[in-house]
């Protein structure tokens, strides 16, 4: 199961000692932004391009072409080849890579810091010259295809998540799988993914974080050298984010082959992109803390130690997304444990919550965790860039972690009890059971007998 507090909060948010370290901000006449993290305690840098381009910017019939063209970034420009691109980047000791989410594509590079200048060439040369080839992308979308059937297809678990979660965000480019319909991904044409380019990968709609051994002094004439001449390009429209009226309550019943009952529940919640009154963000990252946030949460002495109900369960609230975030429940109950029962004693921990106040240490180990997670989660140059660009990516303010502790001192039990009760209700809920099916007689052959 998941045992997450804040599966976010807990990862986005940088050192309390990093606070002081030097962060600049440009941006091009072209509208690319930048940003500059000084970090000299070692001499390597970070390289990294976020596209505010993600799987929610797809269309209906076209889910998984963000990712696809995640891929087709590294197949060739006009002057590189298919695969020369972390060619270079190896034969210069460096690693490169990148990932697709539902807000955002990224792409990072990290090195010795004198390669820098081979970094921000490779990185200029793709965002301005990428060349999609047809017979290379058949290829590469059989890649996709396979990955597809490896992680999703092939996985009951998987699967059943990504059946709950098309329920679960109904409305929403959430709704649909970031690698795609199986169905679709198969028809997409590598016209599809020149025109996904042509919208989307222009400066206007990036930001390029340099994080590592560097200045600003150091950094700005590279820039410019490489990426001042890409023309700006049209910057897709962004309609302003709110928080979505509820769907009403939703049911999702499975049956899968995976080994153990599980049971899922997803309240629809705003995010702090999309929440008029930020405090409701900290207060929700401290609820989820209380239900489930170590050995002395509620839901592991309740549920887990306590009532023997499950063998593991866990609540998170993911609240940095360009839309609406969600705050998760995940369990999968003992033997002799139905999944009704479980739901039961979850939505009683929900209703505790709504009628009477955390207690102060509960509230104060809370806090510890959470502040906690920052220094063990964000001790690399690495994870900085990721912060900064994220951030940025999403419309935030990239200073955000050098208040967070002060913000998430000032949640009180009341702000917990209060957003428990505007926003843990039945009409913003999904509920999906997934139950193993019986093993056909094939199988029961099949296994090993004592």
């Amino acid at each position: 199961m998941k045992k997450l507090i804040t599966v976010l909060a807990l990862g986005l948010w940088s050192l309390t000692s990093q606070a002081s370290l030097p962060t600049h901000a440009f941006t091009l006449d072209n509208g690319l932004k930048v940003l500059v993290r000084e970090d000299h305690r070692a001499p390597v840098v970070t390289v990294m391009m976020w596209y505010k381009a993600g799987s929610i910017d797809e269309a209906p019939y076209e889910t998984g072409l963000a990712h696809v063209l995640e891929h087709m970034m590294f197949k060739g420009t006009e002057r590189l080849g298919p695969g020369d691109f972390s060619k270079f980047v190896s034969r210069y000791g460096g690693s490169d890579n990148a990932f697709t989410s539902y807000d955002y594509t990224a792409y990072f590079q990290q090195y010795e810091v004198s390669r820098l200048p081979l970094a921000l060439e490779l990185e200029a040369e793709r965002l301005g010259h990428l060349d999609i080839d047809d017979e290379e992308f058949a290829r590469e979308l059989k890649v996709v295809m396979e990955e597809r059937r490896m992680r999703t297809d092939d996985n009951p678990n998987a699967l059943a998540w990504e059946k709950f979660q098309a329920v679960a965000r109904p409305g929403t480019g959430y709704a649909h799988p970031i690698i795609g319909w199986r169905s679709l991904l198969s028809q997409l044409q590598p016209e599809q993914a020149r025109s996904w380019y042509q919208r989307f990968y222009v400066p206007g709609n990036a930001t390029l974080v340099i994080a590592g051994d560097v200045t600003r002094d150091q950094v700005e004439p590279l820039v410019e050298k490489f990426f001042a001449d890409l023309p700006a390009g049209q910057t897709p429209p962004r309609p302003k984010q709110t928080v979505n009226p509820p769907a009403g309550e939703r049911r999702l019943a499975l049956n899968l082959p995976v080994k153990v009952p599980l049971l899922y529940m997803m309240y629809n919640v705003p995010s702090l992109v999309t929440l008029e009154d930020k405090k409701d963000f900290y207060a929700l990252t401290m609820l989820a803390g209380v239900l489930d946030g170590g050995m002395s949460a509620r839901i592991e002495t309740d549920l887990v130690r306590g009532q023997r109900l499950v063998a593991g369960a866990g609540a998170s609230y993911s609240g940095i997304q360009r839309g609406d975030g969600t705050f998760t429940l995940t369990a999968a109950p003992n033997p002799g444990v139905t999944l009704a029962d479980v739901e039961k004693a979850l939505l009683a921990q929900i209703e505790t919550l709504q009628t009477t106040l955390p207690t102060d240490a509960e509230m104060a180990r809370v806090r510890a965790g959470v502040l906690a997670g920052q220094v063990y989660e964000k001790d690399s140059v690495m994870g900085q860039a990721m912060e900064l660009g994220m951030l940025s990516t999403l419309g935030l303010d990239i200073d955000l972690s050098t208040r967070f502790a002060e913000h998430l001192e000032a949640v009180t039990a009341e702000d917990v009890r209060r957003v428990a009760q505007q926003w843990l209700v039945p009409e913003r809920l999904t509920v999906g059971m997934v139950k193993p099916t019986a093993p056909t007689s094939d199988e029961q052959k099949a296994e090993p007998q004592p």
